[in-house]
């Protein structure tokens, strides 16, 4: 089965290549924008009532052939899919970050780990009461 991802935008951030990133968002004050590509503008109408956005990138310069390594300061490699590695076969990217406004079709946000010129595939409202798993 092929199927195809088109990107609703792309992500400018200070991280310019790999190593520069944070390993997680969310442990990160750094501030980033997402630019939505105006085709999608419709798509944000009332994105700035929320207090936190999930956002689902593509990372673009991942190793794609890997399917073991080890975690972060170990030494033992687990498989990928038991961890957050960016090098995987799809590199879908997950994170929750803080949305600090909106200006037209910028969004801007704290705690995104994509290195600048990400493509964003999608956008989805974070509900604590849902995406908390307690």
């Amino acid at each position: 089965m092929n199927f195809t991802i088109h990107p609703i935008g792309v992500v400018r951030s200070p991280y310019k290549e790999k190593g520069d990133a944070p390993r997680q968002g969310r442990l990160s004050d750094t501030v980033s924008e997402i630019v939505i590509d105006e085709n999608y503008l419709f798509g944000l109408d009332d994105v700035e009532k929320k207090s936190h956005l999930i956002i689902l990138s593509w990372f673009d310069r991942a190793d794609r052939t890997v399917l073991r390594a080890p975690p972060y300061h170990e030494t033992i490699e687990r498989g990928v899919f038991a961890l957050r590695s960016p090098n995987r076969p799809n590199p879908v990217a997950f994170s929750v970050v803080d949305l600090l406004g909106r200006e037209g079709n910028v969004l801007r946000v704290r705690g995104l780990d994509a290195l600048d010129g990400t493509p964003v595939v999608d956008i989805k409202p974070y509900y604590p009461d849902i995406d908390c798993v307690k």
